[in-house]
C-alpha cells in the first residue's frame, strides 16, 4: 500500500516490491506500467518417497495425475506463468526438452489408487507455509479439488511462514517455492540428487543421478538438451512432485521510466535506465 501510494504521488518511479494482492491496484493507477516477465520460480508440492504412502509410485502418480497444470496456473496466479510438467525444468530453461504433453487422468489416478491398496481412496495431509504469497495456499487448494474427484482427500495445514522452514525437508508431503536458476541443471542438482541437503522429497535415483551428471558435464546446450530428456522423463515418471506452473514476476514502473527491464530473480540493473 505504502509503494502504489508512493508511485501514485510521484514520489517513486519504481516499485521494488509488487505481488498478486497489489497487481491490479497498480494497473488502475494513471501514469502506470506494470512490467512482467516469465521466470522458473515455482511451488513444487513433492512427495517424501520414504514415508508412507508415498513409498508407492503408483500412489505419487496418482496424485500427480490429478492435477490439471493449466487450470493451477489460472487460478493460483491469474494465469501469470508458464505450465509445469512436473519435473522442475521450465520450457525457458535454455536446456528443456520437450517432453509428450502431461495430462490430467482423473480415471488413471483412481485406478492405481486402487492397485495400490486404496480403492476407497485415501487421506492425506500438506503443509503450506505461504512463504512466498497467498498464492502456494491456492496452489494446495486447486489441487485439492482436483484430488478430490480421485478419491484423494487432501487436508491443508497452513502454518506460519518461519514454522515451515522448521519442516520443509521433514513432512511427508509440502509445497514449497523454489526462486529462479538460470540453468535446469543447478536447480536439479540442488533438489534431487542422491544425498544432497536440500532434497526435502529424499528422491535417490542412481539411474537419474548418472543421467544428471551427464547433462551437467555438458557444455554445448544442443548436446545438453539431448540429455536432458532421459533426465526429464526419469523424474517426471518417478513421480516425486506436483509441479503446476512456474511463476511471472512483475513490478510497476511510471510511464516516464525508460528501458527498465524486470529480471526474474528481481535483480534492479539501472544503468540503461533514465527518465524521460
Amino acid at each position: 500500500g505504502a509503494y502504489l501510494a508512493a508511485i501514485a504521488s510521484q514520489q517513486v518511479d519504481i516499485i521494488y516490491s509488487l505481488d498478486l494482492t497489489t497487481l491490479e491496484a497498480a494497473k488502475n493507477i494513471p501514469g502506470i506500467k506494470v512490467v512482467e516477465i516469465p521466470s522458473t520460480q515455482t511451488g513444487v508440492i513433492r512427495m517424501k518417497v520414504t514415508e508412507k504412502p508415498f513409498t508407492d509410485v503408483r500412489v505419487r502418480k496418482a496424485v500427480q495425475k490429478t492435477c490439471d497444470a493449466k487450470r493451477q496456473l489460472d487460478i493460483a496466479h491469474r494465469g501469470l506463468g508458464i505450465v509445469g510438467e512436473h519435473m522442475h525444468v521450465a520450457k525457458i530453461h535454455p536446456e528443456y526438452f520437450a517432453l509428450p504433453p502431461f495430462e490430467q487422468d482423473i480415471e488413471g489416478a483412481k485406478k492405481l489408487l486402487a492397485e495400490a491398496g486404496y480403492p476407497d481412496g485415501i487421506e492425506l495431509t500438506c503443509n503450506v507455509g505461504n512463504t512466498d504469497g497467498t498464492w502456494e495456499q491456492d496452489s494446495v487448494a486447486v489441487l485439492k479439488e482436483d484430488a478430490a474427484k480421485a478419491g484423494i482427500n487432501i487436508n491443508m495445514n497452513v502454518m506460519p511462514s518461519a514454522q515451515y522452514w522448521d519442516v520443509w525437508t521433514k513432512a511427508p508431503l509440502s509445497l514449497t517455492s523454489w526462486t529462479h536458476r538460470p540453468l535446469a541443471v543447478m536447480v536439479l542438482g540442488l533438489a534431487y540428487r542422491t544425498g544432497v541437503p536440500w532434497n526435502e522429497s529424499s528422491y535417490a535415483n542412481p539411474e537419474w543421478d548418472k543421467a544428471l551428471t551427464e547433462a551437467e558435464s555438458t557444455l554445448d546446450v544442443e548436446k545438453r538438451r539431448a540429455k536432458m530428456e532421459k533426465v526429464e522423463k526419469i523424474l517426471q515418471d518417478d513421480a516425486v512432485m506436483v509441479q503446476p506452473f512456474f511463476r511471472s514476476v512483475f513490478t510497476a514502473t511510471r510511464d516516464n521510466v525508460v528501458g527498465f527491464e524486470m529480471h526474474p530473480t528481481r535483480y534492479y540493473r539501472f544503468h540503461k535506465v533514465s527518465l524521460a
